[in-house]
């Protein structure tokens, strides 16, 4: 039922962890699942109080089926060392709704800004390839409200097309919210409306 484009986007399947040395410095990485920009800030908040005694706590977030929602921090690397590297790797994963942290302790040696910049790539990918991926489709919601003599129709097209009935009320009239992939919201408005009986809302 999905449409393999518009529908269906990646995420990690769960939190996961890198760790790099590099020239005695330390670089830790950690990869959340996060859906909104406050959410990521939030999490970011908490690891630099948690890593408080830290260099440096980097991070990059996408979000979005679109993702077209991102950020990045160097949080006092050079510019473009840190946070830059990190988002091109959930870019690389083809990934969004993530949040990758890199922390930093460093060992007394300077990596130069190539070093830098291999360094907080190399740890992004390992948190990103121990986080594992996982597909999500997109969803649309549809509320309706019908005549008793329509819910037959109704549920012909729930049947036919796999939808899932988020809510039902049954009263005076029978109301629904309907879910299902974003890619067949079209079709499924229009078989809809047809129905005698259906308004949706």
């Amino acid at each position: 039922m999905a449409d393999s484009v518009s529908d269906i986007y990646y995420t990690i399947d769960h939190e996961g962890q890198g760790r790099l040395t590099e020239k005695m410095s330390r670089f830790l990485a950690f990869t959340f699942h996060v859906t909104t920009a406050e959410e990521a800030r939030g999490l970011v908040k908490r690891m630099a109080n948690e890593w408080h005694d830290a260099r440096h706590v980097c991070w990059a977030y996408m979000l979005g089926p679109s993702r077209d929602e991102y950020q990045s921090n160097d949080n006092g690397e050079p510019s473009g060392t840190a946070g830059r590297p990190i988002l091109g790797q959930i870019n690389s994963a083809g990934l969004t709704d993530v949040l990758v942290v890199v922390v930093r302790y460093f060992g007394g040696i300077k990596l130069g800004t190539p070093g830098l910049i291999a360094a907080y790539r190399e740890a992004a990918r390992l948190a990103i390839e121990d986080s594992g991926r996982k597909e999500v489709v997109e969803e649309a919601q549809i509320a309706l409200t019908c005549r008793y003599e329509s819910v037959n129709g109704v549920m012909k097209i729930v049947k036919e097309l796999n939808l899932t009935i988020v809510s039902q009320e049954m009263g005076m009239e029978c109301s629904y919210v309907l879910s299902m992939p974003r890619s067949i919201l079209d079709g499924v408005s229009g078989r809809l409306d047809k129905l005698n009986g259906v308004r949706m809302e």
